[in-house]
């Protein structure tokens, strides 16, 4: 991992994505970029390397790719979180708002350690309200979520304000226009 890599030159802008006005931050072009996936993945390690974690949690889907590598490299379970009607067992639901109308994620429930600590890992940060949802299934389930990563924050949506009580950190944070 190279100190003065620029992981802003990996990530691609695309204008008016979804919809006009939006600036959406793509992640893919981080994945494709072997040396900018290994900037992320070996930052996360140098983060949580020796931190009390019991198991990490990946946000459906691009939470999968920067989760699974972290988990393996710190020797301690993937627990997945997935959207409702995506997981074959008996599973602990939430559902969240989103800007138009509501989603519903799920977690099997016997794959959360119970008493344990678990960090939550996404691609990318936004409002937050995923990865609260997330966590309260978490809570529910008898684990204890204790962070929160995502390879990019957008501070500017205020997650904070939906991630109270959990230590959030981000590789990079984009501040709006």
């Amino acid at each position: 991992m190279s100190a003065g890599f620029n992981l802003d030159d990996a990530i691609r802008k695309v204008p008016d994505f979804p919809k006009p006005g939006i600036l959406f931050y793509d992640i893919t072009s981080v994945l494709a970029k072997p040396d900018a996936f290994r900037y992320c993945v070996d930052s996360m390690v140098k983060l949580y390397k020796g931190a009390d974690l019991d198991a990490v949690a990946a946000i459906e889907s691009r939470g999968f790719l920067f989760a699974a590598p972290l988990a393996d490299r710190l020797g301690i379970p993937l627990v997945l979180v997935r959207k409702k009607g995506k997981l074959p067992g008996k599973t602990l639901s939430r559902s969240y708002n989103l800007e138009y109308g509501t989603a519903e994620i799920e977690i099997h429930e016997a794959d959360i350690p119970k008493g344990g600590k678990v960090l939550l890992v996404d691609d990318l940060i936004a409002t937050g309200g995923t990865l609260r949802a997330a966590a309260d299934i978490f809570v529910q389930g008898g684990a204890v979520p204790v962070g929160v990563f995502g390879v990019i924050g957008l501070p500017f949506l205020h997650y904070e304000e939906a991630l109270k009580g959990l230590e959030v950190r981000t590789l990079i944070e984009y501040f709006g226009e």
